[in-house]
């Protein structure tokens, strides 16, 4: 929702007003969360206290959750994507946490969504090759009860990015 300051990002238990130079300050992390702020300040035009203050209460209201840094997959070895769809005939509760849980304890697992439509949950994993995600797909249907599990490998990365979208700022950076 947009008000005169900005606009409002909403959570359930906060909303955060963003102006455009919180939006600019957003733009240059992501783009580079290592920059000092110092040159942060410089670019979005403001003195250093006051960008390190917004830049403070970004991530203390949780708008930025953390600040990390962006591996080369095949320079570390795990160069292959799959993009593995799963389907269940289990809709509860019970079942979503213990899959959850298994999941969380796959450090292939990079992304996992509960969707809608023909798949219920789509995960992207990064193996090295063919046979360590043969070991992650035997681990994955070994502990827990799914009725179809297939499997897509990406051929080429054409686009990666994450850097998200800032309303209203993108005609102006």
């Amino acid at each position: 929702m947009l008000n005169g300051a900005g606009v409002n990002v909403r959570s359930e238990f906060w909303v955060f007003s963003m102006d455009r130079i919180d939006k600019l300050i957003l733009t240059q992390l992501q783009h580079n969360a290592a920059q000092p702020v110092a040159d942060i300040a410089r670019k979005v035009g403001l003195s250093v206290t006051p960008c390190w203050r917004r830049i403070q209460r970004m991530e203390e209201s949780g708008l930025i959750r953390k600040r990390v840094a962006l591996l080369d997959p095949k320079a570390i070895g795990v160069g292959m994507s799959v993009f593995v769809a799963v389907r269940t005939d289990q809709h509860n509760a019970e079942w979503l946490s213990d899959f959850a849980k298994m999941v969380a304890h796959m450090p292939e697992v990079v992304e996992f969504y509960r969707m809608s439509g023909e798949v219920d949950y789509l995960l992207r994993v990064v193996v090295p090759d063919m046979a360590a995600y043969d070991t992650f797909y035997r681990k994955l249907i070994a502990n827990v009860q799914l009725t179809d599990v297939s499997s897509s490998f990406a051929m080429e990365e054409i686009k990666y990015t994450t850097a998200l979208p800032l309303p209203e700022l993108d005609d102006d950076v």
